[in-house]
């Protein structure tokens, strides 16, 4: 049954890495850009680096495949993006997540 799971992670996070290739690919159309915040892609990022490291913290959802599916896709589509897209979400959100971590399971 382990097993299983793996490979839904695996899909889910190649579904979202093509989505977020095709993302930024239909948005942008210069080569690079640089030092611009995207605000949806780092609400995604927060949001799946936040479900990634606490899915344990969030009761409303009964099975935590369903929340690290969420999660993988949400990382892979701000990663699957081309190359100079994304990466200060992707910092950001990873940030945000592990002092959350931190706060939730050391300090309180």
């Amino acid at each position: 049954m382990v097993e299983i799971n793996y490979l839904i992670y695996i899909i889910v996070f190649i579904i979202g890495a093509i989505a977020g290739l095709l993302f930024s690919y239909k948005k942008h159309g210069e080569v690079v850009i640089y030092k611009e915040i995207n605000v949806l892609i780092l609400i995604f990022s927060i949001i799946g680096w936040f479900l990634l490291f606490n899915f344990g913290l969030i009761s409303f959802i009964l099975l935590p495949i369903i929340s690290i599916s969420i999660a993988l896709f949400l990382i892979a589509f701000v990663l699957g993006m081309r190359p100079g897209y994304g990466r200060y979400e992707i910092g950001i959100g990873l940030i945000i997540s592990i002092i959350i971590y931190i706060l939730f399971n050391f300090i309180i």
